[in-house]
């Protein structure tokens, strides 16, 4: 099943503005972060290992690791959203499992429940070293809110 949910794809329109509103976000751009994977209800964001994302101990930052997966859970729920509508948090919990090592690490954002104003998303963030080896460091849940684009 895991497989078959990595293959599947959100429709190129909906990848398109889930990427548009991506390359819109200051603080991803600053991290360095990335989407990997956009589909229907479940996104993938990696954030390379480099020294400013990493706290005095050279693991990766708290609060760089909530960040991707707060965005990734937020644009899991906007992939079922209609097209005029944005996408806000209104709550997360996240629980550090582990020290976030490797050379990057993944968030993954997956829709528990979409509804027609609130969606909840279940939120993973794994280490991950260049030889494959996955380690879950974080995981978390989150509330989203849909709401009219302003000026809609």
């Amino acid at each position: 099943m895991e497989d078959q949910a990595q293959q599947e794809q959100a429709s190129p329109e909906v990848q398109k503005r889930i990427q548009a509103s991506f390359d819109r976000q200051g603080l991803m751009s600053h991290l360095d972060a990335r989407i990997t994977h956009i589909a229907p209800g479940r996104v993938r964001i990696e954030l390379p290992s480099r020294p400013e994302v990493t706290q005095q101990h050279g693991y990766f930052h708290a609060g760089a690791t909530s960040a991707i997966a707060d965005s990734a859970g937020g644009y899991a729920a906007y992939t079922l959203f209609p097209e005029d509508s944005d996408v806000l948090t209104v709550e997360y919990k996240i629980n550090l499992l582990a020290p976030a090592v490797g050379d990057h690490i993944e968030a993954v954002g997956t829709v528990l429940k979409s509804g027609r104003t609130l969606t909840v998303c279940q939120l993973e963030v794994f280490g991950v070293r260049d030889d494959g080896e996955r380690k879950l460091v974080a995981n978390g849940q989150q509330t989203l809110i849909r709401v009219d684009r302003p000026g809609g």
